[in-house]
């Protein structure tokens, strides 16, 4: 697989690595053989990436994550932290950082984690200097080998570029999500930031399996925060009404490359934008894992195929959300 450099880590990772997120909790269930069938699959098939997140199950993806850390050699995993407390810009704390990161380090079986992002923190969290000062100091204890942030908005990225440590910045990105392409991934490039890509599918909305009759289990976030109840809309659908992306994905259709499905095409738009470092969709079995990473093999898409992407997103998404993050 094409490996491209994650920004001021310094370390080279595969282009299409593995979300871990549906490995912990939010997706409908996922018992512990078919997750760590789902993490070997993704290592055997050339993934080296792996993101995670604290709160993923109240740590049970990072710890399905550490066993396979155990396992296999040069990996490199991120995590996330700062979602555990209620999003007041004080609980983002040098107390609190440790906590977490204690946790988070004895869940992976690391004494020093390679990437640890801020977990879409509250917006005045990307200006405090005092936060970002500790977690330099992190990283002198030898806590963390680099951090970065997740961010809901691109003016959160932009800000977060601006930081001369921010390692990388994860931001939502895909076929429905176009905002990113127009600042923030040439700012990254220009700064030296890696660009992690998530939410590629949309939450499987550029799958292309799903139609007007599609239901989801209850403990789906596609149900029960469909309209924001729970957390930011934006994670759910990328904050895309439901039957608009369902019209959008069947205009794409027509310009999948011979011999690949929707999610493929979907995958390789987003590996072939300047500034992406590595992509990464969610799988919850082996076979979702091979698809995924076939995607680094397909060609470049053509001119008229990134056109087409561009068009429907401005014709029926771009008045939707574009304004919105």
């Amino acid at each position: 697989m094409e490996t491209r450099k994650l920004g001021r880590t310094g370390r080279d990772v595969g282009v299409v690595g593995l979300g871990a997120w549906q490995l912990g909790a939010d997706w409908g269930s996922v018992d512990e053989s078919q997750a760590l069938a789902v993490l070997r699959s993704a290592v055997e098939g050339g993934v080296t990436f792996i993101d995670t997140a604290d709160v993923y199950g109240d740590g049970r993806s990072e710890r399905l994550v550490g066993q396979i850390l155990k396992e296999h050699e040069g990996l490199t995993v991120a995590t996330k932290m700062g979602r555990r407390v209620e999003q007041l810009p004080e609980n983002y704390n040098p107390a609190n950082f440790r906590a977490w990161n204690d946790r988070s380090r004895q869940n992976l079986g690391v004494d020093t984690i390679d990437l640890v992002q801020l977990h879409c923190p509250p917006t005045p969290v990307y200006s405090t200097d005092a936060v970002f000062d500790d977690l330099d100091a992190m990283v002198d204890e030898g806590r963390i080998a680099a951090y970065g942030v997740s961010v809901e908005t691109c003016a959160e990225a932009l800000t977060a570029i601006a930081r001369p440590n921010v390692a990388s910045v994860q931001i939502i990105l895909n076929a429905l999500r176009l905002k990113p392409l127009d600042e923030v991934l040439p700012a990254a490039q220009e700064a030296g930031v890696g660009i992690i890509a998530r939410v590629p599918l949309a939450s499987g909305l550029l799958s292309g399996k799903y139609d007007e009759n599609t239901v989801f289990a209850a403990d789906d976030h596609r149900t029960y925060n469909r309209h924001g109840e729970a957390f930011d809309v934006g994670e759910t659908f990328s904050g895309v009404d439901f039957g608009t992306g369902l019209e959008a994905v069947r205009r794409l259709m027509p310009w999948l490359p011979a011999g690949a499905t929707m999610a493929q095409f979907a995958l390789r738009w987003i590996i072939d934008q300047p500034g992406v470092s590595v992509v990464i969709p969610g799988a919850r079995n082996p076979q979702q894992v091979a698809g995924n990473v076939a995607a680094a093999a397909l060609p470049e898409l053509t001119t008229d195929q990134q056109t087409a992407v561009q068009e429907i997103y401005d014709e029926l998404i771009r008045p939707q959300i574009h304004t919105r993050w």
